[in-house]
């Protein structure tokens, strides 16, 4: 009996000191990517074609009129660059929590629909509608939310089955991406443009105007998703389990589900539907941080940190200037024919 205590006793000891150990990684992640952040921030706002030092870029944060940097730095970079923060941490949360939700990695916005959504209705407003500006954006969330909702009815049976509610949310999207492209074959020049720059993810002309809203989105929605991360947690363990555990299954998916749509869709609608932010935040937080412990603030900072490198890339790196989507889109395509190359090769299923 004695043994059986000490090995018992051991157990736990051994348990407690794994749980110290992944918290104490999890929070150096957690300040190694907040401080890549700032680093990217910083030089998103100190380069470009010109070159302004700390201190000037400093002061214009601060208010004060310095020649030359005031415009480029106060009007054009740091709209964009606080855009840029805002959307990706958004992006990221809203991915995670349907990954964690539907214990799948293929459970994006970017994969289910969502995003499809928006874009389609966003099309619709520009080229039938002839909107601009906030109605196509008001446009772009009612979408997102009614779309995310029309999924989650079709695929309840009693619960929600993650492969069931891929499979019919891949469905949906292909039928939004073809009205998507049956409005873009009927479009003006002008209104094809304009929509295309929509559709593609783009950071350019961006103004406090457009980033305000999401920045109220991200300080209203974010705590409410960040609340349920434990309750969703639970979740992955089964329904049936959760329940035991005195989690309201249903209403903790209906919540999770209209706050992270909530953050997409405001996204969305300032920044246009950055491909596979949402996709990529979560399995990359996910490898930094490990699992069994919360990812919702690594992926809401690796979100951030993508669309900003992205951002820049696109920027920079090349002879012509690129959306920030086609910079994201070429990292995320390849890590989706690999996931489901993965997926298959274990034998499993979407």
């Amino acid at each position: 009996m004695t043994a059986i205590l000490e090995t018992t006793a051991s157990d736990v000891d051994g348990i407690a000191a794994s749980r110290v150990r992944r918290g104490r990684h999890r929070r150096i992640v957690i300040g190694v990517l907040a401080v890549l952040v700032l680093a990217g921030f910083a030089a998103s706002l100190m380069f470009g074609k010109t070159f302004y030092p700390p201190a000037d870029v400093l002061r214009v944060i601060l208010g004060q009129d310095v020649p030359g940097a005031s415009f480029t730095v106060g009007r054009l970079r740091l709209p964009r660059t606080v855009l840029a923060v805002i959307a990706g941490i958004c992006f990221g949360l809203g991915g995670i929590t349907f990954q964690t939700m539907l214990r799948n990695p293929l459970a994006s916005p970017d994969v289910i629909g969502i995003s499809s959504g928006a874009s389609a209705a966003a099309a619709f407003a520009i080229i039938v509608l002839s909107l601009g500006g906030t109605q196509v954006s008001i446009f772009a969330i009612v979408a997102a939310l009614t779309v995310a909702l029309l999924i989650y009815g079709l695929a309840y049976r009693g619960g929600v089955a993650g492969t069931r509610l891929i499979l019919i949310g891949i469905g949906i999207a292909a039928m939004l991406d073809s009205v998507t492209s049956y409005l873009l074959s009927t479009a003006a020049t002008w209104d094809m443009q304009e929509t295309l720059r929509w559709l593609t993810g783009s950071l350019n002309g961006a103004t406090w105007f457009a980033t305000v809203p999401v920045i109220v989105a991200l300080v209203v929605i974010g705590p409410v998703l960040l609340l349920q991360a434990r309750n969703l947690s639970m979740v992955q363990l089964g329904d049936d389990a959760a329940q035991a555990l005195g989690v309201r299954v249903e209403r903790t998916r209906i919540v999770a589900i209209v706050a992270a749509v909530g953050l997409i869709a405001f996204a969305t609608a300032a920044a246009g539907p950055i491909a596979f932010v949402a996709f990529l935040s979560g399995p990359i937080a996910a490898r930094l941080v490990g699992r069994g412990t919360s990812l919702f603030v690594p992926a809401a900072l690796v979100g951030a940190l993508l669309v900003l490198v992205a951002d820049f890339v696109g920027q920079y790196a090349f002879g012509t200037r690129y959306p920030v989507g086609v910079v994201t889109g070429a990292l995320g395509a390849p890590y989706l024919v690999y996931l489901i190359i993965r997926s298959n090769r274990a034998g499993g299923s979407l």
